[in-house]
């Protein structure tokens, strides 16, 4: 996953979305209260940073209901072509480990299938679905029409430099105290962006813990 950018506070936004994160999030999300839905957490782990150059190597996805985890979803994925020694230096994930792995496509056909018709969260959304739908357009799997969420726009929009320095998962997990850690594997990421998904969500509809920017906590 690459890092996300700075956070950049936009003017009247943490008010916004107080005020419709019951019925829809920006983007392009707009269906009932978000504790009543289901939402499946993504995240992949590829060979390089853009799919027409790169392939998936990993994908980790866990399904939220109510707030509580109820599934999760984790394969390796063999790559056509080889695994580049940063890449995998920065994943862990090595030539060695994905040679009894499945290929792409029956790869991502039990991701569909775990997915189902929920929402799909991601953090660096782009990222991670545009290697999920260039490998299925290859593929000629049909990629269903899912709603998708952000959560480093949905960071960008409540959290300013005052609490974090940056938006990568990284921090945010810190800032949120989240209990798994990324990784750079996909399930641990995914897992980590629910929890920061949890804690946003929070944030939008008006919670805020005292002193727990990341900011506050190194100055004590």
């Amino acid at each position: 996953m690459p890092p996300a950018g700075r956070c950049a506070p936009v003017p009247g936004a943490p008010a916004r979305l107080r005020e419709t994160v019951g019925s829809e999030v920006y983007g392009d999300i707009v269906i009932g209260p978000l504790a009543d839905l289901t939402v499946v957490v993504v995240d992949v782990e590829t060979t390089g940073w853009l799919p027409d150059d790169a392939e998936i190597t990993e994908i980790g996805a866990v399904r939220c209901s109510g707030g509580q985890l109820t599934g999760e979803f984790s394969s390796l994925v063999r790559p056509a072509g080889p695994i580049p020694a940063d890449i995998s230096s920065l994943t862990g994930i090595s030539e060695r480990m994905v040679i009894g792995a499945p290929l792409v496509a029956p790869a991502l056909r039990a991701f569909l299938a775990f997915a189902g018709d929920c929402i799909l969260v991601a953090h660096n959304a782009p990222f991670d679905l545009g290697f999920l739908t260039s490998a299925s357009a290859a593929c000629g799997i049909s990629w269903p029409l899912l709603p998708v969420l952000d959560t480093a726009v949905l960071a960008r929009l409540l959290l300013g430099p005052d609490d974090v320095p940056d938006c990568r998962l990284a921090t945010l997990a810190a800032y949120f105290g989240a209990q798994a850690v990324p990784s750079h594997r996909a399930l641990a990421d995914a897992k980590a962006t629910a929890e920061v998904l949890a804690g946003l969500l929070r944030l939008a509809a008006g919670w805020r813990p005292p002193g727990n920017s990341l900011l506050d906590r190194l100055a004590s």
